[in-house]
């Protein structure tokens, strides 16, 4: 018995590892198809006998894709995408992490009301806010403006959360010996639990890059100037003009999620050390 339980295990680890490859492929085929589709020509994409991959790899897709800058500015659109994500991802980091560390760390009256209140906007529906933000834009002068793209997207309670819960993970003894060595809390927050945090900070800014990325609505509705359009709202004018040249829309698409897929392999590293900060806690 004890051979053949020996045995066993092996295979079902096998057995594991081969479903979860087999899933991964799956999930990632749809991507090389899109990748490998934009670098085919369009006689070859419509031919009898499909291909994975092109025969004659070339990037006519491409050319033509940025050669109609006129008409639909993709290098604008992704320019625009890129500063607005970036924009909101830091400012959200900037402001979550100040109003964690005030919901963490900071004792004042009613703190705990306060973080109950803004632990039940997450409960509120985007479509129930949609229009009184956008007569807020208005207002304020911000419609067809990057502000009004950027600014709403810093109210956000789920960076808040998700901060707050890591800053009470981490010991107060760190803290406890800056302050015995005059460090006020300004000093504490920016030496002390920020580069504690890089792990909690990472995840928030992967979350919150991608979804300013895919952003469709709120760009489609506080924006009318064609110059202001995002990727992800210039590619749906795209699709309708180009709908059945399949080469170039996926050209289209490559270059709206390549970048997407460029920042989580970048900020996904930082993830993992989160797995070291275990055993700092209390």
């Amino acid at each position: 018995m004890g051979r053949l339980s020996g045995i066993r295990w092996p295979a079902r680890g096998l057995i594991s590892q081969g479903l979860m490859i087999v899933i991964a492929l799956v999930m990632v085929f749809p991507v090389i198809w899109m990748l490998s589709t934009s670098f085919t020509r369009e006689s070859e994409i419509l031919s009898a006998i499909p291909h994975v991959f092109p025969s004659h790899p070339t990037i006519e897709n491409y050319r033509q894709l940025f050669t109609k800058s006129e008409e639909f500015p993709v290098v604008r659109w992704f320019l625009n995408s890129l500063g607005i994500a970036c924009a909101v991802t830091f400012l959200v980091l900037t402001v979550a992490s100040t109003a964690a560390y005030a919901f963490a760390r900071l004792h004042f009256k009613g703190r705990d009301t306060l973080f109950f209140v803004v632990l039940a906007t997450m409960m509120i529906p985007g479509q129930v806010s949609l229009i009184p933000v956008f007569l807020i834009v208005q207002k304020l002068g911000l419609f067809n403006n990057y502000g009004g793209i950027i600014l709403p997207g810093l109210a956000g309670a789920f960076g808040v959360f998700l901060l707050r819960q890591f800053f009470i993970q981490l010991p107060m003894e760190l803290e406890e010996a800056a302050f015995l060595d005059g460090a006020n809390h300004l000093t504490i927050f920016l030496k002390v639990i920020l580069p504690l945090s890089k792990p909690a900070l990472a995840t928030l800014a992967i979350f919150t890059f991608i979804g300013s990325w895919n952003d469709f609505v709120w760009p489609l509705i506080v924006t009318n100037d064609v110059n202001m359009r995002t990727l992800p709202v210039g590619l749906s004018i795209f699709q309708g003009r180009y709908t059945l040249e399949y080469g170039l829309t996926m050209a289209a698409a490559a270059v709206t999620t390549v970048p997407m897929i460029v920042a989580f392999l970048i900020f996904q590293r930082r993830i993992t050390e989160g797995i070291a900060l275990q055993g700092l806690k209390d």
